[in-house]
């Protein structure tokens, strides 16, 4: 067999199927606030779709230049002035829904905001269902869905590498990316349909230095990806760890020290601790949420065995548990009561070593002795949990991520796999072809290449309204 590169393309199409053409917008015009609610300096008021301009026309009396913000007076249907403030008007197709959208500037009074939008309602607009502005920037192709996406994520972001990597995302850097691999997959695609084309080629895929070495690759990229992606997701969602242990074990000084403020209450009464308490902190940019629990054993009290019930509650959907023990005496926190999942992480975290003549803070494993009093071992703490969350494997990503996006991954790589055992198995190219154009589909998904109205629907009802 010969190793032929330069195989004659197929005539059939390659891509997966082309969806449907997006269906042209509704002639509705929307309208919502766009900024919080409350009061504030400044309040703006967001129309998008064919009636932005006449809207503009009927509350200040004329249509303002394009892209350049004027003075006006935002008049009702009585002629009294509603406001002053400022007028933009962006027409189809460079603006941000790629319609005709106008932004009244008003001051931050909800009163005079409420005003505005009545106004637009008589004069034909509707109001907007959230994230409909984005959605409709989605379909007439001004973002692509993971894009769409990253505007809502970086409204949300909680530290500062979230909203750099939301803002890198919004950009373009994540679906870059993404259409690289589907790029890979595609030329991967292409050779093995021409050589189902061209029997005569008598061609063995098996022994075919160009499938293996394309095949290598797409392995390469996908661990990649998905590593970036994971620490995208964190980014986004953040992570949650738990803090359990026996009564009087240090949870709450540990929880007061990573925090760095005396959130929990500390006392050398057992059982000081009735109900979860959750603290937002942030290590190395990784947003996470520490939540301390009631201290782990049988009680007679009733309140104290809620709160025990609720300490396990909270382990099973913890991302990280630290169990967390007395250094100084022989107890520690029993198996009976910690119920974790079978694919969750955890850290042993042995305290007060203060108490212990000659004893120093240190790692073994997953065990970290520590001191929550002193503070001694912390740092080796939060480096534990930075690597057990795989965000320190992961530096240099560049973009925000979801689980959908994870999850379409993670397909799209069954169907590479699947393809490839067909193949080994029956030599079946034309199977390993088909499972190509469903790795296609499955990475579509996450740009909005290949998808569903429900899918839409679910992602852009998450937005703020007015955006």
């Amino acid at each position: 067999m010969r190793n032929n590169t330069s195989l004659p393309r197929s005539t059939r199409t390659l891509d997966p199927e082309e969806p449907d053409p997006v269906a042209p917008h509704s002639n509705e015009t929307i309208v919502a606030v766009a900024t919080p609610s409350g009061r504030g300096g400044v309040s703006i008021v967001r129309l998008s779709g064919p009636l932005a301009a006449d809207v503009a026309k009927q509350l200040t009396g004329r249509l303002p230049v394009p892209r350049l913000a004027s003075l006006a007076s935002f008049r009702d249907a009585q002629d009294a002035v509603i406001d002053q403030g400022l007028m933009l008007f962006f027409p189809n197709p460079t603006s941000y829904t790629g319609e005709d959208v106008l932004e009244l500037h008003a001051h931050g009074s909800p009163v005079t905001s409420m005003m505005l939008v009545r106004r637009c309602i008589e004069l034909g607009a509707r109001m907007a269902r959230p994230g409909e502005f984005s959605e409709r920037a989605f379909l007439s192709g001004q973002l692509d869905l993971a894009q769409a996406e990253a505007v809502a994520d970086l409204i949300e972001s909680s530290t500062e590498s979230a909203a750099r990597s939301a803002i890198s995302s919004l950009r373009g850097e994540f679906s870059r990316q993404v259409h690289d691999l589907v790029d890979q997959v595609t030329h991967l695609r292409i050779y093995v349909e021409a050589a189902i084309d061209f029997p005569d080629e008598e061609i063995d895929f098996l022994a075919d230095n160009e499938v293996t070495a394309q095949l290598a690759e797409l392995k390469n990229t996908f661990t990649a990806m998905r590593a970036s992606m994971q620490r995208g997701r964190l980014l986004r969602e953040g992570l949650k760890v738990v803090l359990v242990g026996s009564p009087n074990a240090g949870k709450s000084s540990l929880m007061n020290q990573l925090g760095r403020e005396q959130r929990a209450i500390v006392s050398d009464i057992p059982g000081t601790t009735r109900d979860t308490l959750e603290q937002q902190i942030e290590i190395e940019g990784l947003p996470v949420l520490l939540v301390d629990t009631a201290g782990l054993r049988e009680s007679d009290d009733v309140i104290e065995a809620e709160g025990v019930k609720r300490a396990i509650a909270a382990q099973q959907e913890a991302d990280l548990v630290l169990l967390i023990s007395d250094g100084s005496t022989s107890d520690c926190t029993t198996n009976e009561f910690v119920q974790q999942r079978q694919d969750q992480q955890y850290l042993s975290v042995v305290n007060k070593i203060d108490l212990i003549a000659g004893r120093t803070a240190e790692r073994e494993g997953d065990q970290i002795s520590l001191s929550a009093l002193t503070g001694e071992g912390i740092p080796l703490l939060l480096k534990a949990i930075i690597e057990k969350a795989g965000f320190a494997e992961t530096e240099g990503s560049e973009f925000i991520a979801r689980q959908r996006h994870i999850d379409a991954l993670d397909r799209a790589q069954d169907h590479v796999w699947s393809g490839v055992e067909q193949l080994e198995r029956f030599q079946a190219g034309e199977l390993l072809a088909e499972e190509l154009k469903l790795a296609q589909q499955a990475l579509g998904e996450i740009t909005g290449v290949v998808t569903s109205d429900d899918l839409l629907g679910l992602i852009f009802s998450s937005f703020c309204i007015g955006k």
